[in-house]
């Protein structure tokens, strides 16, 4: 059975699947709906956040949090508007 994920590729997603004999299938978002699923993606990693339950668990959200936040600025703070 194929799974299927619509999630923004992070952590060398692609590379593994291939390792795992699995064909990812990709698409380049356009900057407007790139910045849509960063903040997607935010959400997301908050509910995570909400149920990490141990100390790596609670550090390995935040990080991706902080990831997140970074990418947010870079796309909206620091690049010209178009």
């Amino acid at each position: 059975m194929k799974k299927i994920y619509n999630k923004l590729i992070r952590d060398k997603i692609p590379e593994i699947i291939e390792k795992n004999n699995g064909k990812p299938k990709i698409r380049k978002l356009k900057k407007t709906d790139f910045f849509v699923e960063l903040k997607n993606k935010i959400t997301e990693e908050g509910d995570e956040l909400q149920k990490a339950t141990t100390k790596e668990d609670l550090i390995n959200e935040l990080a991706d949090i902080l990831e997140l936040v970074e990418s947010i600025a870079k796309e909206k703070i620091s690049r010209p508007r178009s």
